[in-house]
């Protein structure tokens, strides 16, 4: 079980931690969340000691072992899979140790405590994480130095998932993994077997693979159970019922200083004024929630273009004459959604540069509109900008003719205010320089928009501005990304990438994530078709069904009286104080059961539908 009691930090100056505290039970998969700049990191390094408390207290287990991603394998000429073995330092150093040992009693010890820890099975398991986090079998014999500092975080993170820590803490571990490697990591992480804290703004991975969120928000923490949406709807719940209380209370206040106001003066009424200014003075103040400052992005609309914008004709491209992609017969429309599926490596950043026309056609034709303009954005220029430029001079270089006040108006547009404006890239945020590159990469208001990996490095609020500008952006989109959540509603035409083509994937999201988590790429053969449904079954699953609406109906008027209930400004008087904490712990758990209810109601008619069909 891990405490944080009171804990305080500051750091120049600014107090990221207050009085924070929580409990993280063991064994639990928490999600560690709060928008960026709040704190997140800053608290993994307090909890391994890297940073000193000014106040409070961490509390683990003695004789824990906390273990998080190294910010990079070095390149050095031992082999993928040498690397991960390593990381289990007791392993190698029974290893070592047994091929010196000469004392019977401590071979025995040796080869005992081997045993107890797995240690023979130890490569497969080694090679089995590097095989899920993108690495093939010949490519976990090569040195560490044959790859590049992204591939390299990916053996860091196998290296720490094959030690098995105690306690796990990984930071932002889906940003340097692609939609392969992160669903595969979303699947890991629910069988993990001891604690995780994970640093994520990626939704889908929050839903699947934990069942605690920790939020970071005013400098405290909260532990809410369950997972993300979860946590929206609790949080949701409690904002409703602190903005009642604050406006009750207000109302209360504004009658007892109306009193006062009306006779103070009066000796008569003195005492009774008087009286009432106490009770002002003793009122503890309850704040109304602050509305949460809204994310943005403001996408410039481009003019409209006849159809289509691209076209390729067996078209064939690749590198140094080598033809990585053949026969591309591809059509994209400006009212085009398209995400790119693939695993990695078979070609999905070769596309986007020969649409992007940043890659040569080797044979074949590509024909696009004479006045095509095409945005790019990649996570590669983050790390380009100019760390000694500000914003606005980055803009500035782009638009010299535009007046500082429009481009500051542009910066503001996708969440760049005035201080950022003026502060060098260099001493920003991982999310702001994203911001500044999207920026950059739309300034001229493109026709087709190429996004790689776009949501990296951006908080849960700005993921969803994301969502709505793309959602209203009247250019076409085409997405390579690891986010699930962010493909599921922005995607209207997915594409498959794969043995060296390019050819729409009729299924959707959902099976081909299975296809991924299963391994299996054929189609499985016909099963024979099921036995036809008697009429005693089907009478049975419609009962089922009538049953699980009843359950729903039931919970559903529990949840609108208690919603009722709890909406009542007399229920947050001093004197409700014990039913009001019953009522909204009984409102937690109606919800939850309002949710499986469903979900079982759903299963029940879908039963009921292959029966009757």
């Amino acid at each position: 079980m891990l405490k944080l009691i009171d804990l305080r930090y500051a750091i120049s100056g600014r107090t990221l931690l207050e009085g924070a505290s929580a409990v993280i039970p063991q064994g639990h998969k928490v999600g560690l969340i709060g928008r960026n700049g709040t704190g997140k990191t800053t608290l993994f390094r307090l909890i391994r000691g890297e940073l000193a408390l000014e106040s409070g207290v961490i509390s683990v287990p003695s004789r824990t072992r906390i273990g998080g991603v190294a910010q990079e394998v070095p390149s050095s000429s031992t082999s993928l899979l040498d690397t991960v073995l390593a990381a289990d330092t007791e392993r190698a150093a029974l290893l070592a140790e047994a091929e010196t040992a000469t004392d019977p009693g401590r071979i025995a010890e040796v080869q005992t405590r081997l045993a107890d820890i797995d240690a023979w099975s130890a490569e497969a398991r080694a090679s089995s994480i590097l095989a899920g986090l993108g690495f093939t079998s010949d490519e976990q014999l090569q040195p560490c130095s044959d790859f590049s500092g992204g591939w390299r975080m990916r053996v860091a993170l196998a290296a720490v998932l094959f030690s098995q820590p105690d306690l796990l803490l990984l930071d932002e571990p889906t940003n340097y993994l692609d939609l392969e490697g992160a669903l595969w990591l979303e699947n890991y992480l629910g069988r993990y077997p001891h604690t995780v804290i994970i640093i994520s703004h990626d939704r889908e991975l929050l839903n699947r693979a934990v069942n605690g969120i920790l939020h970071l928000e005013n400098k405290g923490l909260t532990f809410y159970s369950g997972n993300y949406d979860q946590f929206a709807r609790q949080r949701a719940a409690q904002r409703a019922v602190q903005a009642a209380q604050a406006k009750k209370q207000d109302l209360k206040r504004a009658h007892l200083q109306s009193f006062v106001d009306r006779f103070k003066a009066k000796a008569s009424k003195a005492k009774q004024a008087q009286s009432r200014v106490k009770m002002l003075e003793k009122m503890e103040k309850i704040t109304a929630p602050e509305d949460e400052a809204r994310t943005v992005f403001t996408f410039p609309e481009p003019e409209e273009l006849s159809p289509p914008i691209i076209n390729t004709e067996n078209a064939a491209t690749g590198y140094d004459g080598t033809v990585i992609l053949s026969k591309l017969n591809l059509r994209i429309d400006q009212d085009d959604r398209i995400a790119l599926l693939g695993r990695n490596g078979e070609g999905k950043s070769t596309l986007s540069k020969m649409l992007s026309d940043r890659l040569e056609v080797i044979s074949g034709r590509m024909t696009t509109s004479n006045k095509l303009r095409i945005g790019f954005f990649a996570q590669h220029q983050v790390e380009e900008l100019h760390v000694d430029q500000t914003p606005l001079e980055h803009l500035l270089k782009e638009r010299p003719n535009e007046g500082q006040a429009k481009l500051r108006a542009r910066l503001a547009g996708f969440g760049l205010g005035a201080d950022q404006a003026e502060t060098l890239v260099g001493k920003l945020s991982g999310g702001q320089k994203a911001r500044l590159s999207l920026l950059l990469a739309t300034l001229p208001a493109p026709h087709l928009l190429i996004l790689d990996e776009p949501t990296n490095h951006l908080d849960i609020e700005s993921r969803e501005a994301l969502v709505e500008a793309l959602t209203a952006y009247t250019g076409a989109v085409i997405l390579v990304s690891h986010d699930m959540h962010l493909l599921s509603l922005v995607a209207d035409r997915l594409w498959l990438v794969k043995d060296g083509h390019v050819k729409p994937y009729e299924e959707d999201l959902a099976t081909y994530r299975k296809m991924l988590l299963t391994k299996d790429e054929k189609p499985k053969a016909d099963k024979p078709k099921p036995k036809r449904a008697s009429r005693d079954d089907i009478l049975e699953l419609r009962a089922d069904v009538r049953k699980c609406e009843a359950r729903v109906e039931k919970l559903s008027e529990m949840q609108a009286e208690l919603a009722k209930r709890l909406g009542d400004p007399k229920v947050y008087e001093d004197d409700m104080a014990q039913k009001r904490a019953v009522w909204q712990k009984k409102y937690s758990e109606v919800m939850e059961a309002l949710d499986r209810a469903e979900a079982m109601w759903v299963k029940a008619q879908s039963k009921l539908d292959k029966a009757e069909a």
